[in-house]
Parts: C-alpha cells; structure tokens; sequence
C-alpha cells in the first residue's frame, strides 16, 4: 500500500495550499516573493509529500469550528426565538379553533332563523275568538 506523501494530489490540494499560502502572506509570515516561488512548486507538485514540503514552516490552519466561538448568549436568543415560535403556533391554534367555534355558531343561528323560527310559530297554539287565547288548547 502507498504511504499517505507518495499519493497523487488533486487540483483542488493544490489550490488548498495556495490559498494556505495567501493567507501566510496576509498575516505577514511570507514575504511576496517567497510567496511566488511557493505557489510555482504548488502548482507543480504531484504528491501530497511534495505539497507538504512547502508549506511545513507554516503553523497549521485552525479549523473554522474552532475559530468561530459561541457567544454565550447565543444559547439565550435560541431559546427566546424557539418561545416565540411556540407562542405563536399556540396563538395561531386557538385563532383557528374560535374562527371554526364562531363559523359554527353563525351558521346554527342563521338555521334556527330559517327553520327553527318558521318551525315554532306552526308549533303555537292558534289563537281563538278575537285575537285571545283562552280558547287555546293548552293555554293557562
């Protein structure tokens, strides 16, 4: 099995190195023309050995998970934004369920209007002689 230095290495490798290179320069570890002659034998190199070789004096690059650290108030704004989020499912919930309460309520009083209204005067005792009701079945 080849070692790891003797592999081939990629365009983007090499492009990685370069960036890597760029980076030294614009913290001030390389001058300009270190800078060109490294970044020549970077888009030379075929292996990961030889891309190694140029940039060893540099330190390693931090990861950006590292680099970027939470503040400790983002824990808090999560939590206030998941709240209002919670909140205001809850609200829009019981918006919906009064919105349905209400359609339903208008709906049952307009049939009673039509229906139930019309319904109850067939069910009332007729009245009797001029307009009284003594006369009525059921009246007291």
């Amino acid at each position: 099995m080849a070692r790891y230095t003797g592999l081939r290495a990629s365009d983007a490798d090499r492009e990685s190195v370069a960036e890597r290179l760029r980076n030294a320069t614009a913290e001030g570890r390389l001058l300009a023309s270190e800078l060109e002659e490294r970044l020549e034998r970077a888009f030379s190199a075929r292996t990961y050995g030889e891309l190694e070789g140029i940039v060893d004096d540099l330190p390693r690059e931090r990861s950006r998970r590292g680099a970027r650290r939470r503040s400790p108030l983002a824990g808090l704004a999560l939590a206030v934004v998941v709240a209002c989020v919670v909140v205001a499912a809850i609200a829009v919930a019981v918006m919906v369920i009064t919105g349905l309460l209400a359609t339903w309520a208008v709906w049952a009083l307009v049939a009673w209007w039509f229906f139930g209204r019309r319904r109850g005067r067939a069910c009332r005792a007729p009245l009797g002689r001029a307009g009284s009701r003594r006369g009525a079945i059921g009246y007291r």
